[in-house]
Order: structure tokens, then sequence, then C-alpha cells
């Protein structure tokens, strides 16, 4: 089965379990694309599909594409639309569609999350590999909490100290992800000169940085990588900022490209979009400073910050 492809058949439906931390973000897009198969398979426009749930096409795409909880009704709707009589497949449906509705454990920090960055939230917690490129910051999850406290700081210069508190408490809470049972393998390349320009701050909060770094990449499932000064721009267009590249363990789950602006996001999963930002990232591993140079760099690095 092709990764961005749903069921073929009403046999592949299923509820699936939920990961470690508890993200609703797997049964949606799973119920999302079968909704999708089944409307296509109806010979049924978005535009028609939407005005029967008193909607827009627009309201379906998003529907489709696993990015808004679902309402019970307009799940019946569609499923009466698309003619899906047999009762079996239908209550297997609307379970999936509980699972998709379920709280997600990050919705009691819904005051400092914005809607465009809780769609990452759900796929970050819901991945079996997580491959990013930073330029300018090292990656989130890989954040001690001075190193993220500083970061916050600087990107919400107005917000109040509660505010930030907050935000930090969510991060460090991500990166809980990394001491699951069963965690997701990491793959980070940061550029050198993210290390060598640190965010404002006190200097022992970048030492303490590089210091977690390096412990990091010891672990069997972390792989961090840095590209020296200069090299990522023969890969990567100067004007270009990190991206992220999501892969689940569901196979019915496409790989999603994650591209984080200030105010908003962009989520690609289109077979073109991955091979780019795949073969980027391909090429920015080979540009790099090996695993275990980069533990040397990093101590060499941390000796004399």
């Amino acid at each position: 089965m092709n990764r961005a492809q749903a069921g073929d058949s009403a046999g592949s439906i299923r509820t699936v379990p939920q990961p470690p931390g508890g993200t609703p973000t797997v049964p949606r897009i799973l119920l999302g694309a079968e909704l999708r198969r089944l409307r296509k398979a109806a010979g049924i426009s978005r535009a028609t599909a939407g005005y029967t749930i008193r909607g827009s096409d627009s309201k379906i795409s998003r529907m489709e594409l696993g990015r808004l909880s679902f309402k019970p009704r307009d799940v019946a709707d569609l499923l009466a639309l698309y003619g899906v009589r047999d009762q079996s497949e239908r209550d297997l449906l609307m379970a999936l569609m509980e699972q998709a509705n379920a709280q997600s454990w990050w919705h009691s920090y819904a005051d400092v999350v914005p809607a465009w960055f809780e769609a990452y939230l759900g796929l970050e917690d819901a991945a079996s590999l997580i491959r990013c490129y930073d330029t300018r910051l090292v990656p989130g999850l890989l954040q001690t909490e001075g190193y993220a406290r500083a970061v916050i700081q600087m990107g919400n210069p107005n917000a109040d100290r509660t505010a930030i508190e907050r935000r930090v408490t969510l991060r460090m809470t991500r990166a809980t992800l990394l001491d699951r049972p069963r965690p997701p393998k990491i793959w980070a390349v940061i550029d050198e000169a993210a290390l060598r320009h640190p965010p404002a701050g006190p200097a022992d909060k970048m030492h303490e940085q590089l210091e977690h770094l390096r412990e990091l990449s010891r672990l069997p499932h972390v792989t961090i990588q840095v590209v020296p000064l200069g090299h990522s721009h023969t890969t990567v267009d100067p004007g270009s900022g990190p991206f992220t590249i999501l892969r689940f363990p569901e196979a019915a789950l496409p790989d999603i490209v994650y591209l984080e602006q200030l105010t908003s996001a962009t989520y690609l999963d289109k077979a073109d979009d991955l091979d780019a930002y795949t073969r980027v990232m391909d090429q920015l591993c080979l540009d790099a400073l090996s695993a275990a140079e980069t533990t040397g760099f990093l101590t060499e690095l941390s000796s004399g910050s």
C-alpha cells in the first residue's frame, strides 16, 4: 500500500491503538482518508458533500485531511450520502470518529497553542521518524529548559511571565517523547551558525544546551549532525528556512513536511513536495559532519563556550 493512500476496501478500515502520548491525530487522518475514498468512489464532489452537511467544499477538504474534529451528525450524513449502508462498517467508522475526537494531552495548553500549531503537535506525537533541519536554533525537541525560555522570551517579547512559563512547560512536555519505551527516531541536522550564535540569555545556558545535545547524541534513537558554516547554502536556498519531515507507523498516513512561519504553518503531503524536501534533507546529511564527528564538535564547542 502506498503511504499516500488510504485502505482500498472497507476491510482495511480499523480503529487504531493510541500512541503513548494519547494523540487523536492518527485516527483523525485515517477517518478523513476513508471519507475521501468513499466520496470519490461514489462520484460526489466536495461541494456537494459540503452542502449536505451545511458546510463548504473547503470544510470537506479539511475533514479529509484530518485537520479538524468531526461532528457525529456530519459523519452520519456523509456516510448516508456516500451510500454506506452496512451497519458494521458504519459502526467501525463512527468508533474511529470517537477516537479522532478524543482530547489530546495539549488541550490544557490551548491558551498558548495557536490553531495552526495544534496540528503539528498531533503529528509530532504520532510520528515514528522525525527528521528536522534548522538554520537558526536548536530544534524544539532537543532544547534545554533554559535555552527554550530564552528562545520563547525572544519570540514573545510582550508576553507576561505566566504565558512564557506555560510555553516553556509545553515545550519540555513535548520533549518527553524521547523518553518513551518506544520513542520515535529523531534525526536532527543543525547549521553550525545556530550553535555559534545563541539566542539572548546567560552564556551558561548555551553551554548547558551544548552539553545536552552531546548527551542526546549518545542515545540510540537520536542522530544529530552539524552542517559546517556555509555548506548548507550549496543545498538549501539561502532564503528558505527550517523544515521537518514526519513519518508515521501507519501505512495509510503519508509523510508530511512541516514548514513554520512567524504566525502560520504549511503542511505538505504531495509526492512532488515530499520528494523535493527528502532530497534536500539527504544531501544535507551528506554535507554535514557525521554523527561521530558532530559529537566531537559539540565537545570542542562546549569547552570553549
